[in-house]
């Protein structure tokens, strides 16, 4: 997430772009997960439901706390990392065997 001195909506948009297609991966390998049903999936559904609680309070209170900087540019930026580094590690929980 490195920014030019410039206008940063551009890489902001390009993380946007690329949170999404992260999101994306996840959603289709919890979906899959969720497909199978038996206990790995009814876990999956509740660890979905408790991970955006927790992930959505979070940004709350970096949002109530200064945490997310001063301008537009730095807020937007600043939430697209924290939902990022969330998707990754599901990502990455996801695709191990």
């Amino acid at each position: 997430m490195t920014r030019s001195r410039g206008n940063p909506w551009f890489g902001i948009g390009l993380d946007a772009w690329r949170l999404g297609l992260e999101a994306s991966t996840v959603i289709g390998l919890r979906t899959l997960r969720m497909a199978q049903g038996g206990e790995r999936g009814r876990a999956e559904a509740e660890l979905m439901v408790s991970e955006k609680v927790a992930a959505g309070l979070a940004l709350q209170a970096m949002a109530l706390s200064g945490g997310l900087g001063v301008t537009p540019a730095d807020a937007s930026a600043r939430t697209l990392a924290h939902y990022r580094r969330k998707v990754s590690a599901n990502r990455r929980r996801l695709t191990k065997l």
